[in-house]
């Protein structure tokens, strides 16, 4: 683990093979954390992660820490907010100024986030390799 690491306490719930789910709950100290404003294990109560772990040193209702490099983090951050704000931001303009109409370009807006969201749900398996969360055990 690294201090640019974001950290989270989990539970691990189901063991398959190499995967390990671990269920996160959110907890006093993410409203303080300097990430939260970015972080989407604030905004519900648990959550479940995946690693992947080829130890064999984990067991079921273990307590663990599970962590991600803060630039995957950042990653996920552009991919889920700051890309498809900007995408609508971009087509609106556009279709202002091509239509003359502010209808036509807020429905052009809104309208181009199904096409990327569909290809971010194709390319979902090549993205969750990307993102890669590790496995620790808790220290006392």
């Amino acid at each position: 683990m690294n201090m640019d690491d974001l950290c989270h306490r989990g539970t691990v719930e189901r063991i398959d093979n190499q995967t390990i789910y671990v269920r996160i709950e959110q907890n006093g100290a993410c409203k303080d954390c300097h990430v939260a404003s970015s972080c989407l294990a604030v905004e519900k109560k648990e959550k479940i992660i995946e690693a992947t772990d080829f130890t064999d040193n984990f067991s079921l209702q273990e307590e663990v820490i599970v962590s991600v490099r803060q630039a995957m983090g950042l990653s996920a951050v552009v991919l889920a907010y700051a890309l498809p704000i900007v995408l609508v931001i971009v087509f609106v303009v556009v279709g202002i100024h091509v239509s003359g109409n502010e209808v036509i370009g807020g429905v052009g807006g809104l309208l181009v986030l199904i096409p990327y969201y569909f290809i971010l749900f194709l390319f979902r398996k090549r993205i969750k390799k990307r993102f890669v969360f590790s496995l620790s055990k808790m220290t006392n």
